[in-house]
């Protein structure tokens, strides 16, 4: 198995993105799983996962840094309450042309599965299946509560140089995308219903009951 990075250039900025290529004859031509982060994350956050499941798939498996996390380009400013929608029609539409992808499969984990969500409702014809882990598809009591604690956990100065490892000298602005975004109140009417509506693939949802930003319904 081999491995890419690259940079793409988008209006916003460059995104980083990783490639894990099985066959570099039939590199992006088996419809690749593309994994969308979650909202603290970023490539390196997946860890061993992306290698461990091209290998069990015999497939490609690409992952990127959304603007303002990792090693993407720094985001300036707050994100808009529709970021999700955006991340899709202003990023996802490069990388999709870019690389030159067909087929593909969306996985997304927490906030990444409803941009994977939105993905597979507006590629209809691309999109084969959606994969979801922990997403929220609401805003409910249980994400505020949960966004509330760690945002006063995230003041301990040893969790946020943990997260600085990843994010560097954006790791402040990734922290507030978070928290202040969720915690908006004009953002409590977010939701997913109209966009898993037009979704057509099949679906696979993982979700815990444990889970401490929401819940199983």
């Amino acid at each position: 198995m081999d491995t890419k990075e690259l940079y793409l250039e988008i209006p916003q900025g460059q995104i980083y993105v990783k490639c894990w290529i099985v066959d570099q004859r039939n590199s992006l031509k088996n419809a690749p799983i593309l994994l969308f982060h979650e909202s603290l994350g970023s490539f390196e956050l997946w860890r061993d996962f992306p290698a461990q499941l091209a290998l069990a798939i015999q497939g490609d498996v690409i992952a990127y840094n959304r603007i303002g996390f990792g090693k993407s380009s720094v985001q300036v400013h707050s994100l808009e309450l529709n970021f999700i929608e955006q991340e899709v029609q202003d990023t996802f539409s490069f990388l999709f042309d870019a690389l030159c992808i067909n087929k593909f499969v969306a996985m997304g984990h927490s906030v990444g599965g409803g941009i994977a969500a939105v993905c597979a409702a507006w590629y209809p014809l691309n999109c084969i299946a959606l994969i979801t882990e922990l997403a929220q598809a609401m805003v409910e009591d249980a994400t505020l509560v949960g966004i509330r604690k760690a945002k006063v956990n995230f003041k301990n100065q040893k969790l946020f140089n943990r997260l600085a490892k990843y994010h560097a000298d954006k790791t402040q602005w990734v922290l507030d995308a978070w928290t202040e975004t969720w915690l908006n109140p004009v953002f409590a009417a977010w939701c997913l219903d109209s966009y898993l509506a037009q979704v057509c693939c099949p679906v696979l949802s993982i979700h815990g009951e444990q889970d401490e930003y929401a819940t199983l319904a």
